[in-house]
């Protein structure tokens, strides 16, 4: 528990002087004169601090973010008093417009450049994970909007309009039609290949609140028994752990999208378990 304390500390820490450092630099830069340095803040007192040149760098008491106080700025500080006076040219306010936005926008533009670099390192170290569609044996499930626009399920998509869709996403069927206009999806039917024309009005419906948490597709998976428990119905019946359903009350039923969810809790999951 200590260990992940002093790391979530020192992760923090980083973070906070990097972002401090993008206000300090350009300041620096433009030759405004940068009166503080903290990492966290320091009312009353500091646990930490030295002067070198004409900032005083520290470490304050109240971890809750940190600061520079750069000379004619209102800053963390609040502090209005050096402000009544004549501005100097060390000063942010005597600088030029551009410079003051420069000095203002470090502390953001370091954040936005260091999550662009923290995640391509993520990419860079552990890779993308996904699902290559050639890897659905049974191909998809779809649900009642993806049946009105032609899908069924079983079908292995191939395109969405000039798209391939050779990674499980359903993420970029919406957004082709929704935002890209497509108009065609290609399909693997029962072994041959069909193109469905895509209604326009599905642009309008898949953008709405109402389709908002619509899935479109999901892998089509078998019904295999994952676990029997000792002395239930389903043990009783003779189902063991892996068993796959091939057929319930003489129908063809192998899928769980053959049957509703409804139906699996009453018939299955509620005796078994």
């Amino acid at each position: 528990m200590g260990v992940i304390i002093a790391q979530f500390a020192l992760s923090l820490s980083i973070l906070i002087i990097l972002h401090e450092m993008g206000h300090f630099f350009p300041a620096k830069w433009f030759n405004t004169r940068v009166e503080k340095f903290y990492l966290f803040f320091d009312p009353g007192f500091s646990l930490f601090k030295k002067k070198i040149g004409e900032t005083e760098y520290g470490i304050g008491w109240l971890p809750l973010g940190g600061y520079v106080k750069i000379s004619g700025m209102v800053d963390e500080s609040l502090d209005t008093e050096a402000l009544k006076g004549e501005p100097q040219p060390w000063e942010f306010r005597s600088k030029p417009i551009w410079q003051r936005l420069i000095i203002m926008l470090g502390g953001v533009t370091v954040n936005f450049i260091l999550g662009f670099l923290i995640f391509g390192l993520m990419l860079w170290q552990y890779g993308a994970e996904y699902l290559p569609t050639s890897e659905l044996t049974y191909g998809l499930q779809v649900d009642s909007i993806a049946q009105e626009m032609g899908l069924q399920s079983g079908d292995k998509i191939l395109a969405v309009g000039s798209v391939p869709f050779d990674r499980y996403n359903p993420g970029l069927i919406r957004s082709e039609i929704a935002i890209n206009n497509a108009k065609t999806i290609t399909v693997e039917r029962d072994g041959s290949v069909k193109t469905l024309d895509i209604d326009p009005r599905f642009t309008q419906i898949l953008t709405s609140y109402e389709y908002k948490d619509a899935y479109l597709v999901a892998p089509r998976m078998p019904v295999e028994i994952m676990k029997v428990v000792k002395g239930s119905n389903a043990e009783k019946a003779g189902l063991q752990k892996d068993d796959k359903i091939q057929a319930m009350n003489g129908v063809d039923i192998r899928f769980f999208d053959q049957f509703s969810y409804m139906d699996l809790y009453i018939t299955m999951i509620g005796n078994a378990f």
